[in-house]
């Protein structure tokens, strides 16, 4: 099978690109490098079923191409991490919806089978717990830019159940909790990396708050499997479905089944 998967070199991306090369697949990356780095795929650079290609996804005439040699597309690419977006909120809005409108596009052309990455951030200030994907999203005001991610995401959610709904493009929404795992940095604000490099330096952990706030982790080698079910599975197709759940199960590609 045929991989594109945009944001191919950064964190969640390049150990999904390392999975499927081992699944015997075949992978083309492209990453503007922005926030993802070469290094990380290191180990598959010049491996025969790998291609990297170093351009943005606004790049309409290339991602048309590439979604026209893919059998699956994973579209990851997208601005991350709190301390990025509060300090570039255009770029922000700008890449998570202009970008995911041109993938859809071209997947729609041709039918290509698409997951879309989308956050918990757009559960928003909800008090209902556990979450449910079918609940009320309570977002904050627009004067506080960290929620223009929340918002520009789930846009990229309607955006992709809307060519489901009325193109008949096979899509599927994940929403990430806090990913965690090898070459995760903590230079945009990560919480885990963060801890990591503090307490190495024996430096005072830096916790905002009243420090009673609980996380969700996940690890990205769960989340890579996950992704690979969830592309592989019928049942997925229109659907939103929350990483903190899917994956600490660990279930097969038709265990989403009815």
């Amino acid at each position: 099978m045929r991989w594109l998967i945009t944001g191919g070199a950064g964190f969640i991306g390049s150990h999904l690109a390392e999975f499927l090369i081992r699944q015997g697949d075949e992978v083309h990356a492209i990453d503007d490098l922005s926030t993802g780095s070469a290094r990380n795929v290191q180990s598959i650079r010049n491996h025969e079923r790998f291609r990297l290609t170093v351009d943005t996804i606004n790049n309409v005439p290339l991602m048309t191409e590439l979604v026209d040699m893919a059998d699956r597309v994973v579209h990851l690419a997208a601005a991350v991490g709190v301390r990025l977006i509060v300090e570039s909120p255009v770029r922000t809005i700008e890449l998570n919806v202009h970008g995911t409108e041109i993938v859809l596009r071209a997947a729609a052309k041709k039918g290509k089978r698409v997951l879309v990455a989308s956050t918990s951030e757009v559960y928003g200030k909800s008090q209902q717990v556990p979450f449910g994907e079918d609940q009320d999203l309570v977002l904050g005001p627009s004067v506080k830019g960290r929620w223009s991610y929340a918002a520009s995401k789930l846009i990229d959610e309607f955006l992709a159940l809307a060519y489901w709904k009325e193109r008949k493009l096979p899509t599927t929404v994940v929403r990430f909790f806090n990913t965690v795992g090898p070459r995760q940095t903590g230079r945009y604000g990560m919480v885990v990396p963060t801890f990591v490099r503090q307490a190495l330096a024996v430096q005072p952990l830096s916790v905002f708050g009243t420090g009673d706030q609980t996380r969700c982790f996940c690890h990205v080698e769960d989340v890579t499997r996950a992704i690979h079910s969830l592309c592989l599975s019928d049942s997925a197709v229109g659907q939103v479905i929350p990483f903190e759940s899917f994956t600490l199960r660990r279930p097969r590609a038709d265990s989403l089944k009815s």
